[in-house]
């Protein structure tokens, strides 16, 4: 047995009794259910844990995480939680958190191949290609960069707001916001890009579904 496998069993171990020291029923407690106020949709990257950057504790945060924080229109994986998020958990705010540094981002601004990921790093340039003009007008290449992480985001809130699942709970009258955010690895701060939906008619014309 590696040193980091007993040093993680170890941990937890820990962890429980810190947890039950502070309250005893910490863990019944929480076998009791969940109603998470937030989803949080976030990149895979191992620096960007979602509860710890909010301070929020477990059962506050349901998360799904990919690389690049991607609302993708044909990923099951992603339209499952999103779905159990808002008709089940009745989340009253989903956000979309990129961050600076981003390897996926980084990767869809060049033309090198990565394997079976650059099927899905396609799905990023394609925000690249849409934002072309935008980003080359940025000379700075530490600067473009930040810039397409951030075009990155609103265009994933965007698609999220243009979903069913979204629109439904808009037209059943469910309280339910869409925000975009970006997190900095070398501060810890998270930036609000101030890119918020909450019903369809925030959304064009052509995407608001008649349901």
């Amino acid at each position: 047995m590696s040193e980091f496998y007993k040093k993680i069993l170890d941990n937890n171990k820990k962890w429980v009794q810190e947890k039950l020291d502070q309250d005893p029923n910490f863990f019944s407690d929480l076998a009791g259910g969940q109603t998470p106020p937030l989803l949080w949709i976030g990149c895979s990257d191992s620096r960007v844990p979602a509860n710890e950057i909010i301070g929020a504790k477990a059962g506050e945060v349901f998360v799904h995480r990919n690389i690049a924080n991607m609302v993708v229109h044909s990923d099951m994986n992603m339209l499952s939680v999103l779905d159990y998020a808002v008709n089940v958990l009745k989340v009253k705010h989903v956000i979309v958190c990129g961050h600076y540094g981003c390897g996926g981002i980084k990767a869809a601004m060049g033309n090198g191949s990565f394997g079976i990921i650059d099927n899905w790093i396609r799905h990023i340039k394609d925000i690249y290609r849409l934002n072309k003009e935008k980003l080359v007008e940025v000379e700075n290449e530490e600067e473009r960069f930040n810039k397409f992480v951030e075009l990155n985001v609103k265009e994933q809130v965007l698609n999220l707001a243009k979903t069913s699942i979204v629109q439904n709970a808009w037209k059943d009258g469910q309280e339910l916001y869409l925000h975009g955010w970006v997190y900095g690895l070398n501060s810890g701060y998270v930036t609000d890009l101030e890119v918020n939906f909450s019903c369809n008619k925030d959304l064009h014309e052509l995407y608001q579904l008649d349901i």
